[in-house]
């Protein structure tokens, strides 16, 4: 049998910030050699007309939904069969079937075998659940499954799920609690890895001290530079950052959301403290790593004045990186199901709407309208991703001139510059013309 694994995109175009996607290494990992596969990752290459497979798999995100139906509908035949899985499986399945054949809630590591066989024997069913207490397994290096280089930067995983419990927060709509691999299992992959500089996609790298200052001991001799995402917590602890950044790290990702400590409230981060926020920063600049902010706009305690003083704190900080997003009620979360009870959505379901695009307010804000929010987080976007801002930021902490640094500051900045006006304002997927995308 011949299967095709598709990574989705957002949109029908190629885009030019993907990541490597570290699923094409799994599952290559645990398809049978008896099965011929191929993986297609429409992020970084048009996908073909017509697609003959027995099998047409689809990796599924909130954001990808649309377009992976709008494919299911392409490429469906009588004799081929359909199967998505994803993080929108957790939540949406019941969805997902009115597109495909099956449906992969949760993992793929004890799913996925269990399909294929039942695929071989004509009898697949149309959900198969994984159960959380898999341990992780480690990925071999699969380099003949890329056909793309993602500019050369590697992307492994130490561990799946979150110790928080974010109201705004997918992450916990899959998974329930956190698993994690041995830290010498981790360093084992970056052994194999060709590849200098190393992304952890982890939702947060620091689940307790003692596990992140061995998986530190265990990477350092690898001579490897990386970059993860942690929480507020890590960051004020001196002693980890510094044994991170002998160990290579060179950037750390971090949910700021916001600087109002009633909306960190709503949202339930109590990782964080926005009164200290200037001394987490000086204290990983003082170590030498550059930082990746996120920050959430249209909280209920936000008000219009919010654009320009998150703003000015980041040009103010020299943060090298940020996103301006506005709230996105995902489903499964929190915040999703408050807007709903509050009647308060703008659409029934904003990721399938033919209206939605990009860049969008999907819900009511409690202080501004839609188009203030959506017209706010835009201006932040391309302010700060303007040349003047760049250069400005750049001179203005010294942390960015070691060669390593200024090559990522340079690299980001400048994708994000394009990358922020291809997609703001893009349907996601295409038109899927379906009723139940109408407008609330």
């Amino acid at each position: 049998m011949k299967i095709t694994f598709i990574r989705v995109n957002m949109f029908e175009r190629v885009s030019s910030d993907a990541m490597k996607p570290i699923l094409f290494g799994i599952i290559k990992s645990l398809t049978p050699s008896d099965f011929e596969i191929e993986f297609l990752d429409e992020r970084v290459e048009k996908l073909p007309e017509k697609i003959d497979s027995d099998i047409i798999a689809f990796s599924v995100e909130t954001y990808t939904a649309k377009r992976a139906y709008i494919l299911a509908k392409k490429y469906r035949t009588d004799k081929n069969i359909i199967v998505m899985g994803g993080f929108h499986a957790s939540v949406m399945p019941e969805e997902m079937l009115r597109y495909a054949d099956t449906v992969i809630i949760g993992d793929a590591e004890d799913t996925w075998g269990d399909f294929l066989n039942d695929c071989q024997n004509g009898r697949p069913k149309e959900r198969y659940c994984s159960s959380e207490s898999l341990p992780l397994r480690p990925v071999p290096d699969c380099p003949e499954v890329y056909r793309h280089k993602y500019y050369g930067i590697g992307v492994y995983q130490i561990s799946r799920g979150c110790k928080f419990n974010c109201d705004f927060c997918s992450i916990k709509t899959m998974y329930k609690c956190v698993r994690r691999k041995p830290a010498e299992m981790i360093a084992e992959e970056l052994r194999r890895s060709k590849e200098k500089i190393i992304f952890f996609v982890d939702d947060n790298l620091f689940y307790d001290r003692a596990s992140a200052m061995e998986l530190f001991k265990v990477i350092a001799p690898l001579k490897k530079k990386w970059a993860c995402q942690i929480s507020m917590d890590a960051a004020r602890d001196d002693q980890l950052l510094s044994e991170m950044k002998r160990s290579g790290c060179i950037l750390v990702l971090m949910g700021f959301e916001s600087l109002n400590a009633e909306s960190l409230k709503e949202i339930k981060k109590s990782a964080n403290a926005a009164s200290d926020y200037e001394k987490v920063i000086e204290n990983i600049y003082r170590h030498g790593m550059l930082i990746y902010g996120t920050f959430v706009m249209g909280l209920d305690a936000d008000k219009p004045d919010v654009f320009e003083k998150t703003y000015d704190f980041a040009v103010k900080n020299n943060i090298a990186v940020t996103n301006f997003n506005a709230l996105i009620p995902m489903p499964g979360t929190g915040v999703y199901k408050r807007m709903e009870q509050e009647n308060r959505l703008l659409y029934k379901k904003w990721w399938l709407s033919d209206k939605y695009r990009y860049g969008d307010t999907a819900y009511l804000p409690k202080n501004m309208s839609p188009e203030e929010l959506r017209d706010g987080c835009m201006k932040m976007r391309t302010d700060f991703y303007s040349l003047r801002c760049i250069i400005k930021r750049l001179f203005g902490s010294r942390h960015n001139w070691t060669p390593e640094n200024l090559f990522v500051f340079l690299m980001i900045n400048f994708i994000s510059r394009r990358e922020i006006h291809k997609k703001n304002g893009e349907l996601l997927g295409g038109i899927l013309n379906e009723a139940d995308t109408d407008k609330a």
